[in-house]
């Protein structure tokens, strides 16, 4: 959905923080020219600096930013009473990640939106370079998946999903706020991360059973195949790598697999061991925090008669497992800053990429095990902590 000059909000904070409900859809406009939309950003933070704006306006620390999968919106949520306020961004949001200075970029079906968190505004709008057909929604809607940020913040990396054809991973200059290179690499790149130090991309690309990963100086691919039950399948195969995590130990990458297998890349020479895992089901979203601990998302059972339903896994890095149970399918899921090996909290988002999903999060105490469901936005996918 697109929206005219300035793109607001759909819901009052007042209004959300009484309980209501996240409204979903709004009235449609022209769509900004990216001359339009630069103007608009620039007046934008012209008119409303976050340096200015009273201390009780700005979001407070700890505010979940969601991506709205099924909406053109992303929804700031309180974790403990739901759903603040929404921010159009554009159709069918799916990833997102947000830097040190509080600008989240969000990867929709036809631009990369980049978002004010603090003042929940909507600054800048930036198209892809590659042609992925029409913005649509769904499944397998085209346009962009996986983002990251360089730890410098100078950089942020897009994985641009053509349907029926290989991606691209777009280089967007934060500074200059536009699309600086494209790189061609896998079918449909659910997930894209950074090395700690920066120097290498690595997009990973569902429908080709692969990771590619990519020198940030040279900006050459070179493609290392991660598919630890085979290919045989090809693209009617469920078997097939979705979410990775860069371990900050030594930089290699984990990729979870069916709840069974732990794929641990070494993006250098390209070999990889595996480990086992315990929780039996589907998985996708993958995070890992800074002292190791590994949590992936389980999506719920492939085969319901042998399989098991949706859960999260908290592995740490000695290789033990806890797994909290999950009503319903979920997809990704972020960790409060607070969180370690004495406990925390964990949000899982219940938007999934495919039918069976829920508009809501997931909050999940991983000292007790208590979960609770907190309301958010459309199909909520991609999510941060602020």
């Amino acid at each position: 959905m697109k929206v005219p000059e300035v793109p607001r909000v759909v819901l009052s904070a007042s209004t959300a923080l009484l309980g209501a409900a996240v409204l979903a859809g709004c009235g449609t406009g022209p769509e900004p020219t990216r001359a339009t939309a630069t103007a608009t950003a620039t007046a934008t933070e012209t008119a409303s600096p976050t340096a200015t704006l009273p201390a009780e306006q700005r979001t407070p620390e700890g505010t979940l930013l969601v991506a709205d999968f099924g909406s053109d919106t992303v929804t700031f949520v309180d974790p403990e009473r739901g759903p603040i306020e929404s921010v159009q961004v554009g159709k069918a949001p799916y990833g997102l990640t947000v830097g040190d200075d509080g600008r989240a970029w969000v990867a929709t079906a036809d631009a990369v939106a980049v978002i004010d968190t603090s003042t929940r505004e909507r600054v800048d709008r930036i198209p892809y370079e590659t042609d992925s057909g029409p913005a649509t929604t769904g499944e397998y809607r085209g346009g962009g998946m996986g983002i990251a940020l360089a730890p410098d913040g100078e950089h942020v990396y897009v994985g641009v999903n053509v349907p029926d054809g290989k991606g691209t991973l777009e280089v967007i200059d934060t500074e200059k706020r536009e699309v600086t290179d494209t790189v061609p690499v896998g079918r449909r790149p659910f997930d894209v991360d950074v090395s700690k130090d920066g120097r290498e991309v690595y997009a990973t690309n569902h429908d080709s059973f692969d990771v590619t990963v990519v020198r940030a100086d040279s900006l050459k691919p070179r493609r290392i195949e991660v598919a630890p039950y085979g290919t045989e399948g090809g693209l009617g195969s469920w078997l097939k790598p979705h979410y990775a995590a860069v371990r900050p130990s030594d930089g290699k990458l984990l990729l979870p697999f069916e709840g069974e297998k732990l794929v641990v890349l070494d993006p250098r020479t390209g070999e990889s061991d595996i480990e086992p895992m315990t929780a039996n089901t589907h998985q996708h979203g993958a995070r890992i925090t800074e002292d190791g601990t590994l949590f992936a998302v389980g999506t719920g059972p492939i085969d319901p008669s042998s399989d098991k339903g949706p859960s999260l896994t908290m592995r740490t890095k000695d290789g033990k497992e806890k797994v909290f149970p999950l009503d319903g399918p979920h997809e990704d899921v972020a960790i409060s800053k607070d969180s370690g090996t004495d406990g925390g909290t964990a949000y899982v988002t219940g938007g999934f990429t495919r039918d069976g999903f829920w508009n809501g999060i997931t909050v999940v105490d991983l000292e007790s095990g208590e979960t609770r469901r907190l309301p958010a936005g459309e199909r909520p996918l991609g999510i941060a902590v602020l």
